[in-house]
């Protein structure tokens, strides 16, 4: 019985992988805007790569989308700009589902995007993308995009501290939801032990100098504001790496606080079930430790860096299939210019196959 099974979903995968294979990114918008990037952005945030995220994304004109990362609500701006064209045309009903667990992003997103909301093409759910299980049925999506990045309005707003420029002083929270009990940033520095905070530091920001760095943090505690912790910083390393250091120690902060890998991790499990086959994952990073396990999972098909399971014929059997170039999506010279925030996103495309399928379908049973 076990063999049939796998015989089956073997060869599901194979039909669905040659037929994938003459799929192309669908460009559905006839009138584009002249430049994504600006013509869907706002005071909250500039939202990156946006025509390769709906060019690669969109496969099907009339199906369910999951922006996991709504923000300001550019993404989802575009994604039904080039949705509703398509649904005028051909009589279609999309949807853009927008998640956020940012209360302010959530109502920031739906009165943007309120003439989509009362049509029916769009709805702002406040939960975590890790969960976006909760709200959507398996394999009924067409496509996710999951953009990790911090939004320009969370930076900017010195109340989230966020950000360790001087002119953004705040206290010290980073809390992308501070309803959700987590433990503030200033929690963190001012009463987790000197080992768990080198190994934040060395783990989540990749600090050669955590050890000399939490010494200082030790000495000065409490630390209550965003600059008082980036003075005890740059007090510990060249003049030349301030800047670098203090990024490094935000950024660790930041995820430790968020548990943002973890969340990562736990929404690529969550694609897999939701995607039907043919539908695309669109993922951008900002730095190597979220784009690795990104990148590992699609070319893998799982979290772990195991060799990826072949067929005998030595096709890789994955619930994944890597799209585009072989090297990350990364921003135009002229959407730098335009936001220089766009500098270190890195976006990758898969799309969900068929492997695994059969299996699933008969645990079910």
């Amino acid at each position: 019985m076990l063999w049939r099974r796998m015989g089956s979903s073997v060869m599901l995968f194979g039909l669905l992988r040659r037929l994938s294979a003459l799929r192309l990114p669908l460009r559905l918008h006839s009138t584009p805007p002249a430049d994504f990037s600006a013509a869907f952005s706002s005071p909250y945030h500039a939202p990156v790569l946006c025509q390769e995220v709906c060019e690669w994304l969109v496969t099907d004109p009339g199906g369910v989308y999951i922006d996991g990362t709504l923000g300001g609500g550019g993404h989802s701006a575009a994604l039904l700009f080039m949705l509703s064209k398509a649904a005028d045309a051909a009589a279609l009903k999309p949807k853009v589902l927008g998640i956020d667990r940012d209360r302010e992003a959530i109502a920031t997103a739906s009165e943007r995007l309120q003439t989509y909301g009362e049509s029916g093409m769009f709805e702002a759910v406040q939960r975590d993308f890790a969960r976006m299980a909760d709200v959507v049925d398996k394999h009924s999506v067409s496509g996710i995009l999951l953009d990790l990045g911090v939004s320009s309005r969370q930076i900017d707003d010195p109340g989230r501290g966020f950000s360790f420029a001087e002119e953004r002083d705040g206290p010290l929270d980073m809390r992308m939801d501070a309803t959700a009990g987590r433990r503030s940033a200033a929690d963190l520095v001012n009463y987790a032990s000197a080992d768990e905070l080198v190994r934040i530091l060395r783990e989540y920001g990749e600090q050669p100098s955590a050890r000399r760095i939490v010494t200082a943090i030790l000495k000065n505690r409490p630390i209550e504001r965003t600059w008082q912790l980036a003075q005890v910083v740059e007090r510990c390393v060249p003049f030349k790496e301030r800047q670098k250091a203090s990024a490094r120690v935000f950024q660790a902060l930041r995820i430790a606080v968020n548990d943002e890998l973890g969340q990562l991790e736990q929404a690529l499990l969550a694609a897999e079930k939701l995607l039907r086959p043919g539908g695309r994952l669109a993922i951008i990073s900002y730095h190597s430790l979220e784009d690795r396990r990104v990148k590992r999972t699609f070319r893998n098909g799982a979290l772990t860096n195991r060799e990826p399971l072949k067929d005998i014929y030595g096709n890789v059997l994955s619930p994944w299939k890597p799209l585009g170039p072989r090297k990350p999506i990364i921003a135009s010279e002229k959407e730098i210019e335009f936001n220089s925030r766009s500098r270190s996103a890195r976006l990758r495309v898969a799309e969900r196959t068929g492997f695994g399928l059969a299996e699933e379908a008969a645990e079910e049973s």
